[in-house]
């Protein structure tokens, strides 16, 4: 077989001499070489193709089509080989992924499916989806996805299920993220939207029949295991769970609340839909409103039939009653009306409190079930309380209580904590240290009625005691830190005392070596 190379000197030796055995003598080969090659150019067919030379899988090739089309070319060529070789196959495993390869393609060709680029009108289609959404305490979260096709306006939602009320709440947040309703919903085939098929023909759920006709919208699904036909918002839920779910391609941290996952939606939202898109050139944000004024009206209140049953927040109490149990919601949600229903079975079954606001339904709050007697409460639901009973902080009512109040800290420490020993006569013991603190120093006063106070000394005395043992008089020496023993003194008492015992007034005395410290 020539190279390429030699293919052109021969043919440039013809051009040159018209002869081929001249032809043939310039270029070193046979001047049968020539014609042949000559020949091929002047039919414009290939210069050097190849023949094929019979194989040891050509006997076997009916077999291989027919386990190809039985697949629907699935098949894999590593199956193909081992039933090639129990049917005495002698060939190498690699030819064997060659020739299935090539039935492949030709079973694949004219049965590929050809999109054609979808055209869309302004106000027509919205497209929404799942996606797994990351774990917020243990629990698996929904992202819900949502495309205006014209515009490429994107709204992602988090979700902790994909019941109907969730969904419901989040078409109807989308609506009015959106600013108006368009004409036809397209989504999977949920059974929150298709119950059943009955010959290749969806039965719509009623309950989102109800809701299509409240927002007067259509809902349509596409084709079972065909995410073809909604691209743009599988697309949206592959950028979504690119963006918003933790791996370690993105290198998120894992989100500490439901809250701060919601957060991360919004600023995601507000990202991809000021940004530049690809096909229309334009940002969705800009586009949409354009499109706006294409879009129906959203309805003035919200589909709340499948948000449960009706309950008014007491005025001064967080909390509702719902199947004999109590359950608390945020505090400014006093005097409003919210929606509770149950959901799940069993010991995962959870009630669910659904607030209507002026950006739709939210949901507020999720409790497990409650008993009779036992409340569920969510500290973050109620304010910070305010100074009760047994937190109350002394306060001056007359002067004498403001004298002594006056003093510090130490004094208010002292009356709280007389007042909880039943102290006596408390009223003459302030005003005796209200005098103390005109003698001495106020700060050495109120030093003292603290140390009085963690120590639990409220006698008469002790206030002047204390005063007196730490007082520091300057020249006299006296000692004023605290007493402690040492390898030299000791704080036993002594026993001199005893000597004396039995002894006559005029006795002798005991010698120093008769008593000890």
């Amino acid at each position: 077989m020539k190279s390429a190379e030699e293919i052109m000197e021969i043919l440039d030796a013809y051009d040159l001499t018209g002869s081929l055995r001249d032809a043939g003598e310039l270029a070193g080969c046979s001047h049968h070489t020539v014609k042949r090659y000559v020949q091929a150019r002047d039919a414009g067919g290939v210069l050097d193709a190849p023949e094929r030379r019979e194989q040891l899988i050509d006997p076997f090739l009916g077999k291989v089509e027919e386990w190809v089309e039985r697949s629907s070319g699935k098949v894999r060529a590593d199956v193909c080989h081992d039933k090639l070789v129990a049917l005495g196959y002698t060939g190498s495993e690699r030819t064997t992924r060659r020739a299935v390869a090539a039935v492949r393609r030709n079973f694949r060709a004219g049965r590929v499916r050809v999109h054609r680029p979808w055209v869309t009108e302004p106000g027509m289609w919205l497209q929404y989806d799942y996606g797994d959404g990351p774990v917020v305490d243990g629990v698996k979260t929904i992202l819900f996805c949502a495309w205006l096709a014209w515009s490429r306006f994107r709204v992602v939602i988090p979700l902790r299920d994909k019941t109907l009320p969730s969904v419901f709440a989040a078409l109807d947040a989308t609506f009015r993220r959106l600013g108006g309703v368009p004409t036809y919903v397209l989504t999977d085939n949920e059974k929150t939207v298709t119950t059943e098929h009955i010959a290749g023909i969806p039965v719509r759920n009623r309950q989102m029949l109800e809701f299509a006709r409240h927002y007067s919208v259509v809902v349509h699904t596409c084709v079972p295991a065909d995410p073809a036909s909604k691209g743009g918002t599988e697309a949206s839920v592959r950028i979504s769970k690119a963006d918003l779910v933790p791996t370690d391609a993105n290198l998120l941290e894992a989100y500490d609340s439901f809250e701060q996952l919601q957060a991360a939606c919004e600023a995601f939202n507000d990202t991809v839909n000021t940004r530049v898109h690809r096909i229309t050139r334009r940002a969705p944000k800009e586009m949409l409103e354009q499109e706006r004024a294409r879009l129906h009206p959203v309805a003035a209140r919200a589909y709340t039939v499948a948000y449960g049953v009706t309950r008014v927040v007491p005025p001064n109490t967080p909390m509702v009653t719902f199947e004999a149990g109590q359950y608390s919601v945020p505090h400014h949600l006093l005097g409003e009306t919210v929606w509770v229903r149950v959901y799940g079975a069993g010991a995962g079954e959870q009630v669910v409190i659904t607030h209507l606001g002026e950006a739709g339904p939210v949901e507020v709050a999720r409790h497990e079930r409650a008993t009779p007697g036992s409340p569920r409460i969510v500290d973050t639901h109620f304010p910070p309380q305010p100074q009760g009973a047994l937190e109350r902080k002394p306060l001056a009512r007359n002067a004498a209580e403001a004298q002594f109040l006056a003093l510090g800290e130490g004094a208010r420490l002292w009356l709280t904590e007389a007042a909880a020993a039943g102290t006596t006569k408390m009223r003459v013991k302030m005003a005796e240290a209200v005098q103390l603190a005109k003698l001495f120093d106020a700060a050495r006063v109120d030093w003292a009625l603290g140390h009085a106070a963690v120590h639990g000394r409220f006698a008469e005395a002790d206030l002047a005691s204390i005063l007196d043992h730490h007082a520091s008089t300057p020249g006299t020496g006296q000692h004023t830190g605290p007493r402690r023993a040492t390898e030299d003194a000791s704080l036993t008492q002594g026993t001199r005392g005893w000597a004396r015992l039995g002894a006559s007034p005029d006795g002798p005395r005991a010698t120093e070596g008769e008593e000890s410290s």
